[in-house]
């Protein structure tokens, strides 16, 4: 039983996966000696918050066969316009109506989205490539955005308040534990149950394996996509909001080329490119190696600009992973078909 069960995990890239975050980590301790201490791993959930609900969106995404490019404009856009309303109406109240505000923004620019892959069948990467395209048109020409140096009080208190003060014993350094990632385990506890307790994950898996298959089985594919494309556009904008409350100001472009990193990230955990398959704790394993990367190897002495080529290498690395896969279940299912031929 034993021997199955590691068996089964060593076929499961979450495995590998963890065990390169673990070396990473240690290779990082023995150089640095402060990987491991608490500020440290503050800092690192911290910076997981925005990446982790981008990638909870880009994994669903993924998983129902398409892949989705826009979301770090649409997230921009949804805060920067829910940032300057409230702040041409002077509004002093807490952070509830700016959340409420940027899901209803992420709401209909998600619905825009979904209408043209649901509706006219348009492959979702050139949707999303040209609705990114819209949305960052909007903001720059419409908006005529600019950097907000202050934001309202209600989203700085909200993304300065602290669940805990981490402090690294030995320099005395402290890290905040943001209040926000409470956010991200909220969506995940959410994203979880609909995919893995309902109708809809089962459709959405299914409809990623085989759309047509989807249909005849009795799905709606139509509503299970516009869905789909909505409440990604609602993840994104509050990830959006988050960013700008943690970070005080809104910024309009700051968020802009997070793409590729985060669909890396999920790809490196094994969700399939070609959709179907993935779990969501490889799409979080594969989030958090590419945050560590990039917020770690400044730790090893790892000049910036090496930083872009070792997320160049992952990115390449998941790209190949996934393809692999699809090669590997291809000849699987080759070989089944050839067997009942026989």
């Amino acid at each position: 039983m034993n021997n199955r069960f590691f068996k089964d995990l060593t076929k499961r890239n979450e495995f590998y996966i963890f065990l390169v975050i673990i070396v990473m980590g240690v290779l990082i301790e023995l150089r640095s000696g402060q990987f491991f201490t608490p500020n440290n791993i503050v800092d690192l959930l911290s910076a997981l918050i925005v990446p982790g609900m981008f990638a909870l969106g880009a994994f669903m995404v993924i998983v129902s066969g398409g892949v989705d490019v826009s979301f770090p404009a649409l997230a921009s856009l949804s805060m920067y316009a829910t940032t300057r309303i409230l702040l041409d109406v002077n509004y002093q109240g807490g952070v509830w109506l700016p959340i409420l505000m940027s899901l209803a923004f992420g709401a209909i620019l998600g619905a825009f989205n979904g209408v043209l892959i649901a509706t006219f069948k348009l492959p979702p990467m050139i949707v999303t490539l040209g609705t990114s395209s819209v949305f960052r048109g909007i903001m720059q020409g419409v908006l005529n955005s600019k950097q907000l140096a202050v934001i309202p009080k209600g989203m700085s208190s909200f993304g300065t308040a602290a669940l805990f003060v981490a402090e690294n014993p030995q320099s005395g350094l402290t890290s905040r534990m943001p209040v926000a990632f409470l956010a991200l385990v909220i969506v995940l506890i959410i994203v979880y149950f609909f995919l893995n307790h309902t109708m809809y994950g089962r459709g959405l898996y299914a409809i990623g394996g085989n759309e047509v298959s989807a249909h005849r089985a009795g799905f709606n594919v139509w509503l299970i996509k516009f869905l789909l494309y909505v409440g990604v556009g609602m993840i994104s904008a509050l990830a959006g909001m988050i960013r700008a409350s943690m970070m005080t100001q809104a910024h309009p472009t700051n968020m802009l080329g997070m793409e590729m990193m985060v669909i890396a990230g999920v790809v490196l955990g094994g969700t399939a490119i070609t959709g179907g398959a993935g779990t969501l704790t490889g799409c979080m394993l594969g989030t958090i190696l590419i945050v560590m990367v990039e917020n770690s190897l400044i730790l090893l002495g790892v000049p910036t600009f090496w930083q872009s080529f070792f997320l160049g290498v992952l990115i390449i690395a998941g790209m190949g992973i996934s393809a692999l896969q699809v090669t590997r279940a291809s000849k699987a299912k080759g070989s089944v078909v050839r067997e009942v031929k026989q």
